[in-house]
């Protein structure tokens, strides 16, 4: 069967990226069979830029998203209410989504080379069982290009790419906080793999978590993690390592208050003790891993 390309892309307020969003879409050595943009209530001229630039341009569609709840359009936070994954939703469900093999999310910030697709989807014709796949991403701070740290298993959910039975799996995208690791602990739990190649690299043209302030980003991070049942010593771990990047600590201590506040307010948890038994146990490996090579005698 040969391989079809879907590619859906939420914006919001891109009107600064979208052009060079576009193109770097529209030059790729494999374009997408169809690419929809969901305009999700942009405040600034992202729509009108996106139908001037796009004129043409055939395998395209632009929607607009159905409007949110009244306590979402309250909320300063959307990605906490995810509007994200349901402008992702609309677009999915205006096509024929299940015809395609291939099921793309890609951000309006996200600048991609011209190798992306056809490199993704040649490594996954080559390895049948990874399901999610994507690469990394740099973004400029303070003048200079840096690579935004990834573990090899977790990838991006600005530019993630799936297998159209993986994706049928693991339920679709879920519109809450944290479906971008719920997404992936599913598709392992079924067997799949999930993976960002080192070698590929996107730009990002939004510093990562900065769209509300990083510091709330660091603190939804922290959310995410009680949300999908990491457990506190983990936590704890993980709130050192970010305290390490910039700004030094207080990002750290952000994701640790945002865990805990999760916890205070009891944030509703994924309902399934399946899925905690399997983070945790993958959690418990990691650690394993991370520490084997430090004691003496032993042979990873």
């Amino acid at each position: 069967m040969s391989q079809r390309l879907l590619v859906v892309s939420p914006v919001h307020n891109e009107a600064a990226h979208i052009e060079r969003v576009v193109r770097g879409v529209a030059e790729q050595h494999r374009r997408p069979d169809r690419w929809v943009i969901v305009d999700d209530a942009s405040a600034d001229d992202t729509l009108e830029r996106l139908r001037a630039i796009t004129a043409g341009l055939d395998f395209i569609t632009i929607l607009k998203a159905p409007a949110l709840r009244a306590a979402q359009r309250a909320a300063s936070d959307r990605l906490t209410f995810a509007a994200e994954v349901h402008a992702f939703n609309h677009g999915l469900e205006s096509v024929d989504w299940r015809s395609f093999t291939h099921v793309a999310k890609l951000d309006g910030d996200i600048e991609l080379p011209p190798e992306w697709y056809g490199t993704l989807l040649a490594r996954m014709a080559g390895e049948p069982r990874l399901g999610i796949a994507g690469g990394q991403l740099t973004e400029t701070v303070e003048g200079a290009p840096r690579r935004i740290p990834i573990p090899g298993h977790h990838v991006h959910g600005a530019l993630k790419l799936y297998t159209i039975e993986c994706l049928l799996e693991i339920g679709g995208l879920r519109s809450r906080l944290g479906w971008d690791t719920i997404d992936e602990a599913y598709a392992r739990m079924g067997g799949w793999s999930t993976c960002s190649f080192e070698d590929l690299s996107a730009i990002h043209h939004r510093p990562l978590a900065s769209r509300d302030g990083v510091l709330r980003g660091r603190a939804r991070h922290g959310a995410c993690a009680y949300i999908t049942h990491q457990g506190p010593a983990w936590v704890i771990a993980r709130a050192v390592k970010v305290g390490r990047a910039r700004p030094v600590g207080l990002g750290g201590t952000a994701f640790l208050y945002g865990y805990l506040r999760a916890a205070a307010a009891r944030t509703p948890r994924v309902e399934d003790p399946a899925l905690r038994r399997f983070v945790r146990r993958e959690l418990r490996t990691r650690v394993r891993r991370a520490i084997t090579p430090a004691l003496p005698g032993r042979v990873r």
